[in-house]
């Protein structure tokens, strides 16, 4: 191996296995924009961001990066970097502006042209169905909340699945539910924008169903892998009190086990704490055997840990520092068995998370201890970091950011866990959902005003590493 295209100074990153898949990637809403073109229909993203004071800056995704018209120069970029995959997710409102009902040909068209694209640069189309931008239709009719949704949704896949069946490599279903149920459902800091606390809990299971039913249609018409992304965070106890490690289980399980134990076990976790019964009567007989059909990959999303108290005890609030985190107030006024508090000691990122690359290890390697031969094959499906970068100045930060998280990773395959691939977020600077324009996770520098795209430091240091490895 030379190391020839690695910049004096720069460590090569560690080589990884045969076929391990490097990618990046992005979100429809986030970077499309046309949001009212070639019969696109509204999505709950769009009616979020129309009210006043939800999001930073009154910005919105009606333009975001304007990639449905420059799709091309994106798509450059990314050969370009010399990535072997790339992870984007299709707008439900393109394909059924209601919802419901026959494919919207042009939006079809639109990803055709796309999945081609990407297949010419060879590279592998990892196409994710729902990243949050459920069509405002449903949303009126209950949205997530309707266990009907879930059907709606497993038609949808089928028509996306008819058309790209047999170009797409890897399908993935869910894109973080936890956080479109907690932000979305229950606590309304993202789309639809719902108050409902512990009450968007029959959210956690129709997104699950709707996953589930969707499985045997992808199964059915395409030869890809089948994934579900979840997001995930190492639990951390504020101290060792009794107390604080029950909170901290309690926390664990709706973050991380949630979403994870009825697809990979076929059971809910015990969510006691919660005063919910074992068998919540919005769960139906057959529903845990849909939800738990084989997969091929387990998506895994990571961006820090979280630190944990019984509630009223050690620590403050943390701001930003977990999901829930941002409403303490609420989650405390609901009654939870848990209180998120500061992680202190570490850098952390524009949007003020922790960055602790050894959490990812830590992550990978107490998965395959909790699920042992359960867990399938595991693709990291986002990890990146927010920085104060402009273009032309440095984004050492994110570097180094990256370099730390894949040295991590590489330990954790060293260490026995199967990972397939990794995939950066993001590719380019986009709509980062509540906070607008504001938080740039770009390896690509996004001028909002003109569109212009401006490679950071980051895509040349990654550009870089994997040529090296050529």
């Amino acid at each position: 191996m030379t190391h020839t295209h690695v910049r004096r100074g720069e460590r090569v990153l560690p080589r990884f296995p045969e076929g391990f898949l490097w990618g990046t990637a992005t979100a429809a809403y986030q970077i499309e924009g046309a949001v009212k073109e070639d019969g696109r229909g509204a999505s709950i993203w769009d009616a979020f961001c129309a009210e006043p004071g939800r999001i930073r800056n009154g910005d919105t995704g009606d333009v975001a990066c304007d990639h449905y018209h420059r799709w091309p120069e994106d798509v450059a970029l990314m050969a370009g970097l010399g990535v072997d995959a790339y992870r984007f997710s299709v707008a439900w409102p393109r394909i059924q502006p209601e919802g419901r009902g026959p494919a919207n040909a042009a939006g079809l068209d639109f990803y055709d042209r796309l999945v081609d694209a990407l297949a010419e640069r060879q590279i592998t189309p990892a196409l994710t169905l729902y990243h949050w931008d459920l069509p405002q239709a449903l949303q009126d009719g209950g949205g997530w909340l309707n266990r009907d949704t879930a059907h709606r949704f497993a038609e949808y896949a089928g028509l996306v699945a008819d058309r790209l069946g047999d170009r797409v490599g890897i399908w993935i279903t869910l894109n973080e539910p936890f956080v479109h149920m907690s932000e979305g459902y229950a606590i309304g800091t993202h789309a639809p924008g719902e108050t409902l606390l512990l009450d968007a809990l029959p959210v956690a299971h129709h997104l699950l169903l709707g996953h589930g039913l969707a499985v045997p249609v992808l199964r059915e018409r395409t030869s890809g892998q089948i994934a579900i992304t979840n997001n995930y965070s190492p639990v951390w106890t504020a101290t060792g009190a009794p107390a604080d490690r029950r909170a901290a289980d309690a926390f664990d399980a709706l973050q991380n086990r949630l979403f994870t134990d009825p697809v990979l076990l076929g059971r809910l976790p015990d969510l006691a704490a919660f005063g919910v019964p074992a068998e919540p009567d919005y769960i139906r007989d057959g529903d845990l055997a849909v939800i738990s059909a084989p997969l091929d990959r387990l998506g895994v999303n990571y961006y820090s840990p979280t630190r944990i108290a019984a509630p009223g005890g050690s620590g403050d609030a943390a701001p930003g520092a977990s999901v829930l985190s941002e409403v303490e107030g609420h989650i405390q006024a609901a009654g939870l068995p848990f209180a998120d508090t500061p992680i202190e000691g570490y850098p952390v990122t524009a949007f003020g998370w922790p960055v602790v690359p050894g959490g990812l290890h830590e992550l990978l390697t107490g998965l395959r201890g909790t699920y042992g031969e359960a867990l399938p094959p595991i693709l990291i499906t986002e990890n990146g970091c927010s920085a104060r970068d402009e273009p032309g100045t440095p984004d050492r930060d994110r570097i180094a950011y990256l370099d730390g998280h894949i040295r991590a990773l590489h330990r954790a395959i060293e260490d026995g866990v199967d990972v397939r691939g990794y995939f950066i977020w993001s590719l380019i600077d986009n709509f980062e959902w509540a906070e607008g324009n504001d938080q740039r996770f770009g390896l690509v520098h996004v001028d909002f005003a003109t569109q212009k795209r401006t490679p950071k430091a980051s895509y040349h240091w990654l550009r870089d590493q994997l040529a090296a490895r050529r």
